[in-house]
């Protein structure tokens, strides 16, 4: 019992493991950033949330962490595969193919950003010139954690303000790496040497170290998992991830680097072979875990009494911060071709600073480099910007899709005319791959149609091409109604959205209850919802596609075509009276 209770940490482990398995899905289901939420959970926990309050209502200290103790530690561990899992991702095929975004935009936005926010440290706070470098360089990055997450919520990686943020970010994470030996450099400096030649010297050594650890390690890497991953042992093989990633961030500490930097080069060395999807599965898991664990300790930094005790100064460095870094990221990404509504939402997206803007100041606060309470105050105000950055994402999304309204808006009262002439048309919602194929038949058989479509990147490019496409919403009735939905011999749904065709459904079904409407579906399941919406014919894409596979796989088996044509023809009568059935049949 006695060495139970000797087990180092154990209380810390547990908390930090409830927090994360029941409070953390909690905040999830209300739709909170997890990012956001493992901060401000490690806000409340920490030793100056609840911890304030330990000492006057005992029982609440099993629910709060220690200051300096425990956490520190596990912290540690995934700050190093925070590291690993971006050089994972930054592939040098990856890296190539968006170069004049990262090395073009991303570079400029840092060194832009960091001259800036450092010309204000250094005139208007009256910081000293080696720490305005540092603080500026630091504050340049942004949260690729943070940004990521809420592009895919929104499902707008994909898109071109997407890949642009993304490639700013690559670079950024690119620049932690200079930016850490940067401050080693200023930390072992002497006095008579200037920071320019301290610099540079260090640069050099670390490049040599770098490729030396880079060269040796991967072939020593690439041959321990080409010889034990033939085993196919889930065990052996992350017992190699973790021995890649501890081992070669001692070598890169052996050499006079940051571990950071190492695990990053074992991220690096793993993507460039064939492992390297395997490697991320397996990493999946725990890459959750350790960056809210990462978040958490972060979470646990920020002291709300500094915030009462200098509101005004931190709100005010908090808005100067996201300033100057939505104006430059804004400005470079409208270089870049994206209108201003876009550049203004890329820009308030990524104008926080970034989660490695902790790793940093840790590192030069602990190398002498930054005066410890500068350091906590700069730490504050990124911690405070990362709990700000949903409300600014929200507020660029908004800004963003008014410009964008705008700008359809006005394309859409240019085709008014043309739209006036669509009489006895079909009418096509949504001009995809599915929709492309079915104007190209109504074509090829002189039968006039009209389509619309959201996407208006492709709308410009089918419309020059002189194809009858419009941008609009089929579900707003006022559209109909310009197009004659009344007299179309045919409305056809082809949209990929499960909800936007049943909003479509609905409307069209409400304002037009005797249009022959068509609708393709997702599944069986879908189909029936959309026949009880009021469809005329559902097409489910599943059904059509597994009947043609089957057609020709029975056909392969030597049986004759027509009888093969009754067999799938039946079936899919099958199909279609299920789905004509009222709900609840049997």
């Amino acid at each position: 019992m006695q060495e139970q209770h000797a087990f180092p940490f154990l209380r810390e482990i547990l908390l930090f493991l409830i927090l994360s398995g029941i409070l953390i899905p909690i905040l999830q289901r209300l739709r909170i950033n997890q990012v956001i939420g493992f901060l401000a959970v490690g806000t409340l926990v920490g030793p100056f949330g609840l911890g304030l309050l330990a000492g006057e209502v005992p029982w609440l200290a099993f629910l709060t962490f220690p200051r300096d103790q425990g956490i520190a530690a596990l912290a540690e561990i995934g700050v190093l595969f925070l590291m690993f899992m971006i050089g994972l991702e930054l592939s040098a095929a990856r890296l190539w193919a968006m170069r004049r975004w990262v090395f073009g935009a991303g570079t400029a936005q840092v060194l832009a950003s960091a001259a800036l926010l450092g010309g204000v440290l250094l005139l208007a706070y009256g910081l000293d010139a080696q720490a305005a470098l540092v603080v500026g360089l630091v504050l340049s990055l942004s949260s690729t954690a943070v940004v990521m997450q809420l592009l895919a919520q929104q499902g707008a990686t994909g898109s071109p303000l997407g890949q642009a943020a993304f490639a700013i970010l690559m670079l950024q994470d690119l620049a932690v790496v200079p930016i850490l030996l940067l401050i080693g450099a200023l930390g072992s400096g002497s006095g008579g040497d200037s920071v320019a030649v301290l610099a540079l010297t260090t640069l050099l050594k670390a490049g040599i170290a770098i490729t030396l650890i880079y060269l040796v390690g991967g072939r020593v890497v690439h041959k321990l998992f080409r010889a034990f991953a033939e085993h196919r042992q889930p065990d052996v093989f992350m017992a190699l991830i973790l021995l890649s990633t501890f081992g070669i961030a001692g070598l890169s500490a052996a050499a006079g680097l940051s571990m950071a930097l190492g695990a990053m080069i074992a991220g690096l060395l793993l993507a460039e072979t064939e492992f390297k999807h395997e490697v991320e599965l397996m990493v999946e898991p725990f890459k959750g875990l350790l960056m809210g664990l990462f978040f958490m300790t972060v979470g646990m930094s920020i002291d709300t009494r500094q915030i009462l005790a200098a509101p005004l100064l931190l709100a005010a460095s908090l808005a100067g911060l996201v300033l100057i870094k939505a104006l430059v990221t804004a400005s470079l990404l409208r270089i870049g071709g994206q209108p201003w509504s876009r550049a203004l939402e890329g820009g308030l997206l990524l104008g926080q600073g970034g989660e490695f803007a902790f790793v940093a100041i840790g590192y030069a606060m602990s190398a002498r480099v930054l005066d410890p309470a500068l350091g906590g105050q700069v730490m504050l105000v990124v911690g405070l910007s990362l709990f700000v950055t949903p409300l600014l994402a929200r507020l660029g999304r908004a800004i963003g899709e008014r410009g964008e309204h705008a700008r359809n808006e006005h394309a859409a009262q240019a085709d008014t005319g043309a739209l006036g002439s669509a009489r006895g048309r079909v009418i096509i919602a949504g001009f995809g791959r599915v929709g492309q194929q079915l104007g190209k038949l109504l074509g090829e058989q002189n039968i006039p149609f009209v389509a619309f479509e959201c996407d208006a990147k492709l709308v410009s490019k089918l419309h020059a091409e002189g194809q009858p496409v419009y941008f609009g919403n089929a579900a707003r009735p006022e559209l109909l109604r310009r197009v004659h939905a009344d007299e179309a011999p045919a409305i056809v749904l082809t949209m990929d959205h499960p909800a936007s065709s049943m909003q479509a459904v609905r409307g069209i079904r409400r304002e037009f209850p005797h249009a022959r409407l068509f609708v393709r579906s997702r599944d069986e399941k879908h189909a029936r919802a959309l026949r009880l919406a009021g469809a005329s014919v559902v097409v489910p894409e599943t059904l059509e596609a597994s009947l043609q596979l089957s057609a020709f796989v029975l056909e392969a088996m030597g049986l004759d075509a027509r009888l093969v044509a009754g067999i799938v023809d039946h079936e899919r009568d099958l199909v279609t009276a299920k789905l004509l059935e009222p709900e609840g049949a049997a």
